[in-house]
């Protein structure tokens, strides 16, 4: 049942491919021989985490609400990679990204059923499992269930996994990959690959919590080889360790020779941070640098299977000490270059 189907010629569409995880995957793509891409970008997106594979490519420029654009851009297509998402634990970006996420990815199953898609892979998240109290061993039976820990982003992934199973039920083949917390490099203020930046002048403090963390390399990787087979119906937790935010603020330091942390942010300090951002934010009307729901989360301790996504397709994560290492090294690289964005290299195998 798992046999691959490999054809390096399938017109293939990637939606979000100028983001973090879209521009890895849509790179690995080509690193593995596939030519027939197409790709959505908006106007206004940068091209920074492409770079010169962004020529190899047919770019297409859209909104995913607009249902006409996604018709025309998956014309002619086969495959689809929906990595396309908005991002935010800030709550002036929640309708948005509740419109983005879940309302673009029922525009994207409408069009693939229309279009006769042969497999539609969707970029999920972790967040999507049923985290109902703390300290949790969650796998991928864990379903949604309504919960104080679900955030507004977990709320507008989960509604899109709705969208994706309710494809499946019209006659779509799909798959969803769930990866946990993704580290790698990228373009530095943004996402995780910001935790490593701000460690460079060295951090004094770690959050208690404990998540799920994996090489966004493994993630494109593992993306495309359950595209490449017969597997569908079915969703993969990616996850290559769970470790606490000390122990990887720890090893980010010791990788950069910066100071470790040395104090645990307790309820008190983590409630008056988040006000104190918040506060900032409206004087200055920048976002803030870290919201409640950033705060509370990074409190949790959640840990993650992986043995079914092993199980499933001849896969090896990479070690977290070696994700850590490339990016911090590319980081010190950065430092040099004003931290122009930097993406991992691929290597052969």
């Amino acid at each position: 049942m798992t046999e691959a189907v490999v054809d390096k010629n399938v017109p293939i569409l990637i939606t979000g491919a100028t983001g973090f995880v879209g521009s890895y995957l849509l790179r690995y793509l080509l690193h593995q021989g596939y030519r027939n891409l197409r790709a959505t970008r908006r106007k206004e997106s940068s091209m920074a985490l492409v770079g010169p594979a962004a020529s190899a490519v047919e770019w297409v420029e859209g909104d995913l609400m607009d249902p006409v654009f996604i018709e025309e851009a998956m014309s002619g297509r086969k495959r689809v990679f929906h990595c396309a998402a908005v991002v935010s634990f800030d709550p002036r970006q929640a309708k948005e990204m509740l419109l983005a996420n879940a309302e673009g990815t029922t525009n994207i199953v409408n069009a693939a059923l229309y279009e006769g898609i042969e497999k539609l892979l969707h970029m999920s998240s972790i967040s999507t499992l049923g985290r109902i109290r703390d300290s949790l061993k969650l796998s991928e039976n864990d379903l949604w269930q309504r919960s104080r820990f679900n955030t507004n982003y977990a709320i507008s992934k989960h509604l899109a996994e709705q969208e994706v199973w309710r494809g499946m039920a019209e006659g779509l083949s799909v798959a969803i990959v769930n990866p946990s917390v993704i580290l790698g490099s990228g373009k530095w203020e943004e996402g995780t690959a910001r935790i490593f930046k701000q460690a460079l002048d060295g951090v004094n403090f770690y959050p208690a919590g404990t998540s799920g963390f994996v090489d966004v390399r493994d993630v494109a990787r593992y993306s495309v080889l359950l595209m490449e087979s017969r597997i569908e119906g079915q969703r993969f937790i990616l996850n290559a360790e769970n470790l606490s935010y000390k122990d990887l603020l720890e090893t980010i330091s010791r990788h950069l020779g910066t100071r470790p942390p040395a104090h645990k942010v307790k309820p008190l300090a983590r409630g008056i941070a988040w006000r104190l951002a918040w506060l900032h934010s409206r004087l200055t009307g920048q976002p803030p640098l870290i919201t409640r729901e950033m705060a509370e989360q990074s409190s949790r301790t959640f840990y993650y299977e992986n043995r079914k996504s092993l199980e499933a397709l001849p896969f090896t994560y990479t070690p977290l000490e070696k994700t850590i290492a490339d990016t911090c090294r590319q980081l010190q690289e950065a430092r040099e270059e004003e931290f122009a964005p930097k993406v991992l290299p691929f290597t052969n195998g």
